[in-house]
């Protein structure tokens, strides 16, 4: 009797586990795709040093190691004005004033992204998956992605303050 528990058990811990597999190789696949359009980027042969001196260091902590700000702490918070969200570590622009929105959570909020210019993957850093979104030409850190945003998306990008510039239109 013991074998035939065995080999459902068995079974059943290895579609588990080609699922997990699945699940990490569908969150990286997607940060891939995106990378692949950048891949001859100034900004990926940037040393570790170049990269601190370019950048303040707070927002040096956010894009290069993950880091995140204290909530309310960011200028562009209050930046209503029409114009654009980049990228602190290479300008890209990542975001348009029309989809930013006061979320309440102390970070600047948006609920698009421009197509193609942030890379996704899967954040277990508190425990639990979360969808980390970095820039797609220099992989800096940017934020979270949350179900929790307004329509049309339904999406809140959250977003370090000091991982941004704004661009006025």
């Amino acid at each position: 009797m013991s074998q035939s528990l065995e080999t459902p058990l068995l079974a059943r811990r290895g579609f588990l586990a080609a699922a997990s597999a699945l699940a990490f190789a569908v969150p990286a696949s997607n940060a891939l795709a995106a990378q692949d359009a950048y891949a001859s980027s100034p900004f990926r042969k940037l040393t570790d040093a170049e990269w601190r001196q370019k950048l303040p260091a707070a927002s040096y902590g956010v894009l290069r190691h993950e880091d995140t700000e204290r909530p309310g702490t960011s200028p562009l918070l209050k930046e209503h004005r029409k114009g654009r969200f980049a990228c602190l570590g290479c300008d890209l622009p990542l975001f348009t004033s029309d989809t930013k929105f006061e979320s309440g959570t102390g970070w600047p909020s948006f609920y698009r992204a421009i197509p193609g210019a942030v890379a996704t993957k899967t954040d277990y850093k508190i425990g639990v998956a979360r969808t980390e979104y970095h820039c797609a030409q220099c992989l800096g850190h940017q934020g979270h992605i949350f179900n929790d945003g307004p329509r049309p998306t339904g999406l809140r990008y959250c977003n370090n303050g000091v991982a941004l510039k704004f661009i006025p239109a």
